[in-house]
């Protein structure tokens, strides 16, 4: 449907929308101008907009409307898994650290008993597409328990043979046995977390992680079939340097995965404990920092990665950038997505859900969610039901960060509004980006242009009504 609104639209809009890599060169001056507070977009509105008014009762009144409607479509599941062996100092994960594996057993019982209760209320006919499991570290749990995981879902979901089935894995707590095992219980997708290999950095962050690690289980996941690999990558760490980064990422390129994330470090250690054992005096500079990730995304572009969009790249015939070049790629709590958009039934503490117009999350603590399943209740702890003018605004939003740009027209005809109307403000507004080349505007579009694309973040949340009225953005990280 995206691709004949794109073909639909303009030539100017057309030529905005084909895929092009980022410009060799990085403006720096724009990366510092535009180097603010602001929201990532998994969702919108974001999750800081949900509240406690919206319950148990609430979550299961969408449920109950989603499965009486034929139309509703597939499901997406995620399952948070909090545990890990070891604290990473720059995590801000909700996580337990914890080496008593025997925690996990008691968790995963009140993982099922969830699991039953939302399944109850599902719906017949709805087949899962996709799945990702997160956490913590999924692969914290034995081998018993991960078949026991995927037996819980398999035995209460149907599960579309070419469905996308993804999982987080830590490398060093992942042999290449427990990669075998994950590809025979369905698994076709996984993420590993690398960050940096160098190991001045790797103990500054208390992740001892040696490259030959992360090769060997790499290996065998692609021994074993998956279809699409990502590495997660961090700049702005402590003792990082552009040539010790460069390293790093030259090592990776090598390992060749379909997909990188390059992630900016927000050093928050008034929200985050863990990151108040990282020395100040040993983070790069502000320049530096720009430095490394320059640096790094000129190493992409030459390797061949298309820009995904904020901080992913991906090569040129994996799904994320063939659903890009098709105006089908879209974005969800899990980040980007390919596929239609469907409801996300999540499970596990402080799990996030999207059934129908709402958004929900769970108890954001163990004992909390304990205690809810323990009374029969589901453990919906707040949520936010959307307006017609948030899911407007969730389109507008999600097409510049999907598709790099809006067929105004056509968008504002599904939601019965003159967009040039209706968005007079947010317009007028963008007239900023336009003069700096970041934005180009023709009859029924608004496009990002190749310059504009590193800054998706900042001319999406111009759309942001409740980002623009009176608050500080404080509890977002920095856009860059």
């Amino acid at each position: 449907m995206m691709r004949d609104m794109l073909n639909a639209a303009t030539p100017a809009a057309a030529a905005a929308h084909r895929p092009e890599s980022l410009p060799a060169m990085i403006d720096l001056d724009l990366v510092r101008k535009f180097d603010k507070l602001g929201p990532r977009y998994t969702s919108y509105p974001t999750a800081d907009r949900m509240t406690e008014a919206f319950g148990p009762d609430a979550f299961a009144r969408a449920m109950a409307e989603r499965a009486a409607d034929k139309s509703s479509g597939p499901l997406s599941l995620y399952v948070h898994l909090p545990f890990c062996n070891t604290i990473c100092f720059y995590c801000g994960c909700n996580k337990v650290v914890t080496r008593d594996k025997s925690r996990a057993g008691r968790y995963l019982e009140y993982l099922e008993r969830e699991i039953a209760m939302q399944a109850a209320m599902a719906g017949e006919n709805r087949r899962v597409r996709q799945m990702h499991w997160g956490g913590g570290t999924p692969t914290f749990l034995s081998d018993d328990e991960l078949r026991a995981v995927w037996a819980m879902l398999a035995s209460r979901f149907d599960f579309a043979k070419d469905g996308e089935y993804a999982i987080e894995i830590d490398p060093r707590s992942c042999s290449p046995e427990t990669i075998g095992l994950l590809a025979g219980l369905g698994f076709n997708r996984a993420s590993f977390g690398v960050q940096d290999f160098d190991p001045a950095v790797q103990r500054a962050v208390n992740r001892i992680q040696p490259y030959e690690m992360t090769r060997d289980v790499i290996a065998a996941a692609r021994a074993h079939g998956f279809k699409s690999l990502n590495a997660d990558l961090i700049y702005g760490l402590p003792k990082q340097s552009v040539s010790s980064f460069t390293d790093t990422v030259e090592r990776v390129l090598e390992l060749r995965p379909d997909r990188i994330a390059l992630y900016s470090y927000a050093h928050l250690p008034q929200r985050f404990k863990p990151q108040r054992r990282i020395v100040d005096a040993d983070l790069p500079s502000a320049a530096e920092k720009l430095a490394i990730m320059a640096r790094a995304i000129e190493l992409f572009n030459r390797a061949g990665y298309v820009y995904i969009g904020m901080d992913h790249f991906a090569l040129p015939d994996d799904e994320l950038a063939r659903a890009q070049r098709d105006g089908t790629l879209t974005r969800n709590f899990q980040g980007y997505s390919v596929g239609p958009d469907c409801d996300i039934l999540s499970f596990g503490v402080s799990a996030i859900a999207k059934v129908g117009r709402t958004y929900s999350q769970n108890a954001r603590d163990i004992p909390a969610y304990y205690e809810t399943i323990e009374a029969g209740r589901l453990p919906v702890q707040r949520g936010i039901e959307l307006t017609p003018d948030d899911l407007l605004r969730r389109e507008t939003i999600v097409d510049v960060m999907c598709q790099f740009g809006i067929a105004t027209t056509d968008l504002g005809a599904r939601h019965g509004v003159d967009f040039d109307a209706y968005f007079a403000g947010e317009i007028a507004a963008l007239a900023e980006y336009e003069d700096l080349g970041l934005v180009e505007r023709a009859p029924g579009w608004i496009g990002v242009t190749p310059k504009g694309r590193f800054f998706v973040r900042a001319i999406a949340a111009v759309f942001d009504k409740y980002l623009r009225a009176a608050q500080t953005g404080a509890t977002y990280s920095r856009i860059i």
